[in-house]
């Protein structure tokens, strides 16, 4: 199976390590999976600092050998939020609960070009300690570590 992923993965965190296990997961050891990288012009307009691209494509790949993931992967450069996906022949899209409204645009786009419709799946954002979603905003913030664990009162 042929997956898609994006994300700006700065820095990288439990609710990113569990969408990009799915995706492998997904995929299986044949499967083919692309993981859209934001370029820094585009991750740069989050609301809290990112880290260089070549260093969260680095981060990325340690990851990757570290979980020792089966199958093909690939990284690209995403410069908006659609990427390749709206283009790219592949089975399946894998977004979090906070990005599902843009896999319902991008097979929106798919099906306006005359493309298939994609799969989309689904995971539930990881919560940190205290019950809420793990994300990179909390974690800049001195909320949580990457793993959820409280760092100061919330």
């Amino acid at each position: 199976m042929r997956v898609i992923v994006g994300g700006t993965f700065s820095p990288l965190h439990d609710g990113h390590r569990k969408l990009l296990g799915r995706s492998f997961e997904l995929a299986g050891k044949d499967g083919i999976v692309t993981i859209g990288l934001t370029t820094d012009t585009f991750g740069g307009r989050k609301s809290h600092p990112v880290f260089p691209y070549e260093e969260r494509k680095r981060r990325l790949i340690d990851f990757i050998h570290e979980a020792g993931f089966s199958g093909t992967w690939k990284i690209e450069e995403l410069s908006d939020q659609y990427g390749s996906a709206i283009s790219a022949d592949f089975d399946a899209l894998m977004v979090s609960e906070e990005t599902f409204p843009v896999a319902l645009e991008i097979n929106k786009i798919r099906r306006e070009q005359g493309l298939k419709k994609v799969d989309i799946h689904q995971i539930t954002c990881v919560l940190a300690e205290d019950g809420r979603w793990i994300s990179s905003t909390r974690i800049h913030r001195g909320e949580i570590d990457d793993q959820g664990h409280l760092l100061q009162e919330t």
